[in-house]
């Protein structure tokens, strides 16, 4: 992992505020379409069931909080939290045009000190967060500590791949096509934090020791698209 000196909280949060508007557009670029495929992925290893209660943390436009409503259906309740105002206000938009009679709750709160009760959520899923979080370890910490007994997450997120080629590719993918995308819509300075944060974020089975340390029973990490994407799927 690289010793990349990270941003503050208040300058990611100012970051995901920004780019709110164009947050869809982006993934889509970022991912090569993918990433609805890889968020299905991720719910259904979450294993959502029906009248669940389940929470999607840094839920940024919605995508998965409301995945996982279609999933508990209209007795379960999913909550998506995030600490980006403006992320929120686009997911709850999304929400009353997609599906406006599923229950959502939408929360604005911080992944590292989650504003509910220990042994509350059934499942729980987080999408291109834990990358972003000042503190990795306090995250894992506190979704098993609002997790039940036996409850399953599932956390998906962009990744260093480890062969070198895969490597030169993802980062001519990022020059070529994502920043130049961003460019054009203005979002130069806050899409050039990708590359970096991908440089510090931990390798998979490093993810798999920091879960476990973290009190999880049950750790795998799941590489997707040559190690460019991966799935780090939790039991309490």
């Amino acid at each position: 992992m690289s010793q990349t000196t990270s941003p503050s909280a208040a300058d990611i949060k100012v970051i995901f505020d920004r780019i709110a508007p164009v947050y869809d557009d982006l993934n889509n670029w970022l991912s090569l379409g993918q990433h609805r495929i890889w968020k299905l992925m991720a719910v259904k290893w979450s294993n959502p069931q029906a009248g669940d209660i389940a929470l999607d943390i840094c839920c940024g436009s919605g995508d998965l909080t409301i995945m996982l409503a279609k999933q508990v259906g209209r007795d379960g309740k999913v909550i998506g939290l995030d600490f980006a105002t403006e992320q929120l206000a686009i997911a709850s938009q999304k929400q009353a045009k997609q599906c406006p009679h599923l229950s959502i709750n939408w929360v604005e709160g911080d992944a590292l000190n989650l504003p509910f009760d220990d042994n509350y959520f059934d499942c729980a899923t987080m999408g291109y967060g834990l990358r972003n979080v000042t503190n990795i370890s306090l995250a894992l910490q506190e979704l098993d500590r609002v997790l039940k007994p036996q409850a399953k997450a599932a956390i998906l997120d962009f990744h260093r791949p480890s062969q070198s080629y895969l490597r030169s590719f993802q980062q001519w993918y990022l020059n070529n096509i994502v920043v130049p995308g961003a460019k054009r819509l203005n979002m130069t300075e806050e899409y050039a934090y990708i590359a970096p944060s991908l440089d510090r974020f931990p390798t998979g089975d490093e993810q798999v020791k920091l879960s476990q340390q973290a009190g999880f029973t049950s750790a795998i990490h799941y590489p997707l698209v040559g190690g460019m994407m991966g799935v780090l799927v939790l039991r309490k």
